[in-house]
C-alpha cells in the first residue's frame, strides 16, 4: 500500500556512499526489467502471456518506486550525478576484474577510463557552481583525477557497436555481466536525458548534454555485447535471475540495517518472479531454464574501490580509441573526422576545467594514491 511504497530516504550526509551506489545500480536494473517487460508485451501476441507479465511489471514498479525514492531529496542533482558516476566506475571496475572473456573484459576497461572522466569533470563543475567539494559525496573510496579525456570519447556511432558474446558459449556470469552493466549505463544516459535542462547555469547545461551524448555510445557499446540470438524467453529468465542474483548480492554486502531489510524483501519478491520466468520458458520455448543459468550463484557483487586498477588502466589504454569492433591505439582517419566536426568550437568538458581553473587557481582533484599515473596529465596550476 502506499505507505509500504512511501520509504524515508537515505541521510545525504551521513549514509554510507556505496549504499547511494547500490540504490543507483538497483534503480537502473528495476527500470531495465520494466522496459524490457514492456517491449516483450509489444511483440507477444499470447493474452495470457502478456497479463502474466503485467502482473510481475506491476510489482517490478512497485519496487523501483521503493528503490529509487531511498535517495534523498536535499541532494543536488549534481551531487546524485557524482554518485551516479562513482556506480559507472566502481560497478564497472568490478565487473572488469572478475570478467572471464578477454574480449568482454577489454569492453568493460574501455567503459570504465571514460566514466572515470566524467566523474572528474563533475566533480569540477560541483565546487565551481555549488561551493563543494566532491569527497563529500564520494568520501575517499574513488578519486576524482583525469581519465581519457572526455572530449575524446565522441566516436563515429558504428565504431561504438561491438561483437556480442556466444550465447551456447558464453560462461553465464558473463551473461550477468553484460545486462548488469547495460542497465547501469542505460540508467545514466536515461538520468542526464532528463535532467541536463534543469540547471540555469550554460556550462552546466552544456556539460550534461555532451556527456549525457557519450552515455548514448556507452548504451550502444554494452548492450551490442549481449547475443541477439537469445529468444525472449531466454531473456526474460536472464533479467529475473540477475535480478536476484543482484539483490543478494547488495543484501550480503548492505551495512544499513534498514536498506538490507529491503534488499532481502525484494530478493524474496524476485525469487517469486524467476520461478514464473522459468515456468514460461518451459512452456513456450521448449527448454529447461537450468540449460542457460549459472549451476550456482556466483560471488557477490561487491561495491569496493577500484583505484589500483583505473591507475593500471590510466598508464597503459589511456590512448586507445575504438575501430570498428576493435580498439587500437592510434587514432584513425574516421575517428579524426569524427573529431573534427564535433569538436570544432570548444567542447564543454574542457571549458568547465579552463572556468575551474579562473575561478580557483587549479582543478579539483582528489588524488589519495600520489601523482597522476601518466606525466603529462599531472595538476597545472592556471597562470
Amino acid at each position: 500500500n502506499w505507505s509500504q511504497l512511501d520509504v524515508a530516504p537515505v541521510d545525504p550526509d551521513t549514509s554510507d556512499p556505496y549504499t547511494k551506489c547500490r540504490i543507483i545500480a538497483m534503480n537502473g536494473i528495476e527500470v531495465e526489467a520494466i522496459m524490457f517487460s514492456h517491449h516483450f508485451n509489444r511483440v507477444c501476441p499470447d493474452l495470457e502471456v502478456k497479463q502474466q507479465l503485467a502482473q510481475v511489471r506491476n510489482i517490478e514498479q512497485q519496487q523501483q518506486k521503493v528503490v529509487n525514492w531511498l535517495l534523498p531529496g536535499q541532494a543536488s542533482v549534481l551531487e546524485t550525478t557524482i554518485s551516479y558516476e562513482q556506480v559507472a566506475v566502481d560497478l564497472t571496475g568490478w565487473v572488469a576484474r572478475q570478467e572471464p572473456d578477454p574480449y568482454l573484459k577489454q569492453a568493460y576497461q574501455f567503459g570504465l577510463l571514460e566514466d572515470f572522466d566524467h566523474l572528474y569533470r563533475y566533480a569540477n563543475l560541483y565546487e565551481m557552481i555549488e561551493h563543494r567539494k566532491a569527497e563529500k559525496i564520494i568520501d575517499q573510496l574513488t578519486e576524482a583525477i583525469p581519465g581519457r579525456p572526455t572530449r575524446l570519447h565522441h566516436r563515429h556511432p558504428i565504431d561504438n557497436v561491438r561483437e556480442p558474446y556466444d550465447r551456447e558459449a558464453a560462461a553465464p556470469i558473463s551473461k550477468l555481466h553484460a545486462l548488469t552493466i547495460m542497465a547501469a549505463e542505460q540508467q545514466t544516459m536515461n538520468f542526464y536525458m532528463n535532467v541536463g535542462p534543469m540547471y540555469m547555469e550554460p556550462i552546466a547545461r552544456q556539460l550534461y548534454q555532451e556527456i549525457g551524448l557519450v552515455e548514448e555510445e556507452h548504451v550502444t557499446h554494452y548492450e551490442s555485447l549481449v547475443d541477439p540470438g537469445e529468444t525472449w524467453w531466454e531473456r526474460l529468465v536472464n533479467h529475473e535471475y540477475n535480478e536476484c542474483y543482484l539483490y543478494y548480492s547488495f543484501m550480503q554486502t548492505e551495512t544499513d540495517p534498514r536498506i538490507k531489510g529491503i534488499w532481502e524483501l525484494h530478493l524474496n519478491m524476485e525469487l517469486e518472479h524467476l520461478r514464473i520466468a522459468c515456468d514460461l520458458m518451459r512452456r513456450h520455448d521448449g527448454r529447461d531454464p537450468e540449460q542457460v543459468l549459472a549451476p550456482s550463484l556466483p560471488e557477490p557483487v561487491t561495491f569496493e574501490p577500484n583505484k589500483q586498477l583505473v591507475r593500471e588502466l590510466l598508464a597503459t589504454q589511456i590512448d586507445w580509441t575504438t575501430l570498428g569492433t576493435g580498439y587500437v591505439q592510434e587514432a584513425h582517419r574516421r575517428f579524426e573526422e569524427y573529431q573534427d566536426k564535433i569538436n570544432a568550437e570548444r567542447p564543454p568538458s574542457d571549458q568547465v576545467m579552463e572556468d575551474h581553473q579562473h575561478k580557483f587557481g587549479e582543478e579539483y582533484r582528489l588524488e589519495t594514491e600520489g601523482p597522476h599515473p601518466v606525466p603529462s596529465m599531472r595538476q597545472n596550476r592556471y597562470q
